[in-house]
């Protein structure tokens, strides 16, 4: 039974907000085989040549929260000076949620969002001179499914010009095998009949996957998060460090989950994950300018 509540919420997740400070959205697969409509919102910052981030809002892979994980972090972005684009990527929707509407019918399923997100990255390469960014800098921001969505592109991606060069996964959903899995977002990507395939459960589980060449990260989650098990990001963490990948793991003790860059959500402590991740991807493209 789904209370009046969650029903609000679930019509609410689905409504995009766009404001006056973004450009309108552009359909990446327009003109292709694909045939889906899948729109990519710039909100894009002042001078030329600027680093840029893909916004992945969560939602279990069945919905999006359009605005606290995307607008609010696009607007966030955009006043530090770096051009942000939300990614509207493929879901499952409400009624796969409610009904289990994949039983009969495909729907959006693996690797739907993959290939969104991948596509949305060489598109805004390809674009680079018309939204002023740099194609150097082009890297993926995701919250909870949106964090397993950029960290899994990161980890396998169709080719250079399709992978980012940094990702901040923030309160991620990680395992899909693990007892810590979040066992909605593991239905809402896999569907109902490959969330119980043990080859896609390990090929998704981030923390097995990592790879040597495994671009920067910035992974960020809190103790009481009543959603999305802490324990996920320990396991990302540890997978990182194992491997020497260079990345910054930050745990608050307290801000729940879903707060994404909003100024009232969460706590006064989880917010401080903004001013971080800033000081973390300046060191990023310092490291970056001198190593070319």
């Amino acid at each position: 039974m789904y209370t009046l509540r969650t029903l609000i919420i679930l019509f609410c997740s689905i409504i995009p907000v766009i404001g006056v400070d973004a450009q309108s959205p552009v359909n990446i697969w327009q003109g292709t085989a694909v045939h889906k409509k899948v729109l990519l919102t710039p909100f894009l910052a002042e001078g030329n040549n600027n680093p840029c981030i893909i916004v992945c809002p969560g939602g279990s892979y069945f919905w999006h929260d359009t605005q606290t994980e995307g607008v609010e972090v696009a607007r966030w972005l955009q006043s530090e000076g770096i051009s942000a684009f939300v990614l509207n990527y493929r879901t499952a929707y409400v009624p796969a949620f409610m009904f289990h509407t994949r039983l009969l019918f495909r729907g959006n399923q693996y690797p739907d969002p993959q290939n969104d997100l991948q596509k949305a990255i060489a598109f805004v390469k390809d674009h680079a001179e018309m939204y002023q960014v740099d194609t150097t800098k082009v890297g993926a921001m995701g919250f909870s499914a949106g964090g397993h969505l950029v960290m899994s592109v990161a980890e396998v991606y169709d080719s250079p010009r399709t992978r980012p060069d940094f990702v901040a996964s923030i309160y991620p959903v990680v395992s899909f095998t693990a007892e810590c899995t979040h066992k909605r977002s593991r239905r809402g990507l896999l569907g109902e009949y490959k969330k119980n395939n043990a080859k896609y459960r390990n090929a998704l589980s981030l923390e097995k996957n990592v790879p040597k060449d495994c671009p920067p990260v910035f992974l960020m989650n809190c103790v009481d998060d009543p959603v999305v098990d802490f324990h996920n990001s320990i396991l990302l963490d540890s997978a990182l460090t194992a491997k020497n990948i260079r990345h910054k793991y930050i745990q608050y003790q307290t801000g729940g989950h879903g707060f994404g860059a909003s100024n009232r959500k969460g706590t006064a402590e989880c917010r401080m994950w903004k001013s971080e991740f800033i000081k973390w991807f300046q060191e990023v493209l310092i490291i970056k300018e001198n190593s070319k």
